[in-house]
C-alpha cells in the first residue's frame, strides 16, 4: 500500500496543467551579475505575502468552518466531515488517501526534493448538546464541536491552499493529517500504523489547538512538556447486598467506593511533590437503583493525568495500592482496570523556536506569548511528536466583545472565526520556514 501511495500521488501533482502557483519567485543577481538560483534562500526568494493572502481568503474559509460546525460527528463516525475535507482537497488539486477509516492523509509535493513536515488536525466532535445562539450552531442533536476541531480542520485546509499556491517554490514536502477520533480512543496511532509517517518519511510534526483563554491575534507556546499523559481507569466493587435496615448483614460497596474516591485525592496532595502536576479525576459513579437497598456492585470510572515517565508509573502503582487496600479493609472485592492511553506531548526546542518565529511574522512578536505551564489536558498528537521532533501550540480564539470566552468542552464554547485566517497563515509560514531550513 505504501509503495502504491508514492507512485499514484506524485504524478497527480506534477501535471503541467495544474493552476499556476500564486507564489512569485524572484531571484536576485549575485555580485558577478549572474542569477543565483540556490533553492529557497530567504534573501533570494520573494513570495506573495502569506498573511495578506490568508486575510483575503478569510470569508471562504470561515464558510467552511461554519459548515463543519453545523455537522459535528463523533469519533469513528466522521464520514460527512471526511467527505467535506476530501471534496475541498480535490478542489485545490491536492492528492489524498483515505486512512484509518474516516481519516485522510494529503500530500503537497514541493518542486524540489527536501525535508518533509506534517500537520495534524483532529476532526471529531464531542457528545455535548450545544447551547449557543450561533446561526451556524450544531444541527446534530447532542453532538457539538466544543473543542475546536472544526476550527483546526478549516485552518489546516486554509494552510493547504496557501502552500499549494506556493508549491513550485517549496523545497520538500508537506503532509496533512486529518485525524479521526482524538476525543475517543485515538486516531493518531491508527494513522501511524497505516503508514502516514512514511513515503516520504516525516521529519517533523506541528499541531495547532484553539485556546479561548487568550484573545484572537495571539499565540502561546513553550518548549518541553506541553500536554499530559493519560490513563483511564475503571473500578468495580463487589460485595454482599442487603436491606437498608440491616447493613450489618452485607458489605456496603457504596461506602467503600466513597472512601476510596476520597482517598485517591491523596495521590496528588500527599504522595506527590506540590510542584509536580498530577490529577486524579473520578468522573462517574454508579451503584444501586433503590433507596432502601445496599447493592452488590458499584462502579466508578475516571482518568489519571501526569507528565509521563516515572510519575506515570508511580501514580498507577499508588492508585492500585489505595483501591485494593481500602476495599480489603471494608470487606469488598475490587476489580481494577487501568488502561494505557495517550503518551503526552513534549515540544522539541528547535521546532518550538520555528513556531515562535513564524508566528512573529504573522501576528507580531509581541503577540507570541510564552506558555507559563503545561496543560493537564491530553492529546494523541503525542504519538506523532514521540516519533519525530514536534511542536503543539495554542492559537488565541477568545473574544470578550463577542462573548467568546467559554472554555473548551463547554456547551457555550465558541471559537472566534476571525482567528481562522491567522491560524492558517501561521501554519503555512511555519511550513515555508521549515522547508527553507530556517
Amino acid at each position: 500500500m505504501r509503495l502504491g501511495l508514492t507512485m499514484t500521488i506524485r504524478p497527480l501533482f506534477l501535471q503541467k496543467d495544474v493552476t499556476k502557483a500564486m507564489g512569485l519567485c524572484i531571484m536576485k543577481k549575485n555580485s558577478k551579475g549572474a542569477a543565483d538560483d540556490s533553492p529557497c534562500k530567504k534573501e533570494r526568494l520573494m513570495i506573495l505575502d502569506i498573511k495578506e493572502e490568508a486575510l483575503a481568503a478569510a470569508s471562504r474559509w470561515q464558510d467552511l468552518f461554519y459548515n463543519l460546525h453545523r455537522c459535528p460527528e463523533l469519533g469513528r463516525k466522521e464520514q460527512r466531515t471526511a467527505d467535506m475535507i476530501r471534496r475541498r482537497l480535490e478542489e485545490l488539486g491536492i492528492p489524498y488517501v483515505p486512512m484509518a477509516d474516516t481519516g485522510t492523509m494529503a500530500v503537497i509535493w514541493g518542486e524540489q526534493p527536501g525535508r518533509t513536515l506534517c500537520f495534524r488536525a483532529d476532526i471529531d466532535a464531542l457528545p455535548i448538546a450545544e447551547d449557543t445562539d450561533l446561526v451556524y450552531s450544531s444541527q446534530n442533536p447532542g453532538v457539538m464541536h466544543a473543542c475546536g476541531h472544526d476550527f483546526h480542520t478549516a485552518a489546516l485546509l486554509g494552510a493547504a491552499e496557501l502552500l499549494q499556491n506556493r508549491r513550485r517554490e517549496l523545497v520538500g514536502t508537506v503532509k496533512l493529517f486529518f485525524q479521526p477520533d482524538e476525543e475517543g480512543d485515538g486516531g493518531a496511532a491508527r494513522m501511524i500504523a497505516a503508514g502516514c509517517m512514511e513515503e516520504p518519511h516525516v521529519d517533523a510534526a506541528l499541531c495547532v489547538h484553539v485556546e479561548s483563554g487568550i484573545p484572537t491575534g495571539t499565540l502561546r507556546v513553550k518548549a518541553g512538556p506541553i500536554c499530559a499523559s493519560s490513563n483511564p481507569f475503571a473500578v468495580t466493587l463487589r460485595g454482599r447486598g442487603t436491606h437498608g435496615a440491616k447493613p450489618h448483614l452485607g458489605t456496603d460497596v457504596i461506602t467503600a467506593g466513597a472512601q476510596i474516591i476520597s482517598a485517591l485525592q491523596t495521590i496528588s496532595s500527599r504522595r506527590t511533590s506540590p510542584t509536580e502536576p498530577v490529577v486524579v479525576t473520578v468522573g462517574s459513579f454508579h451503584a444501586g437503583e433503590a433507596g432502601n437497598v445496599l447493592p452488590e456492585e458499584a462502579k466508578f470510572t475516571g482518568i489519571l493525568r501526569t507528565m509521563g515517565g516515572e510519575a506515570r508509573e508511580r501514580v498507577k502503582a499508588d492508585f492500585r495500592s489505595i483501591v485494593s487496600g481500602i476495599a480489603a479493609g471494608m470487606g469488598v472485592e475490587a476489580e481494577i482496570e487501568i488502561f494505557e492511553s495517550y503518551p503526552g506531548c513534549r515540544n522539541n526546542p528547535a521546532m518550538t523556536d520555528l513556531v515562535r518565529r513564524a508566528a512573529g511574522k504573522i501576528l507580531g512578536e509581541r503577540n507570541v506569548l510564552e506558555l507559563e505551564e503545561p496543560s493537564l489536558g491530553t492529546d494523541d498528537f503525542g504519538y506523532f511528536s514521540d516519533a519525530v521532533p514536534g511542536c503543539y501550540f495554542y492559537i488565541g480564539v477568545g473574544n470578550a466583545e463577542k462573548g467568546f470566552t467559554y472554555p473548551n468542552h463547554n456547551p457555550h464554547f465558541t471559537a472566534d472565526p476571525d482567528a481562522l485566517p491567522l491560524a492558517a497563515a501561521v501554519e503555512a509560514q511555519a511550513a515555508v520556514d521549515f522547508l527553507c531550513g530556517e
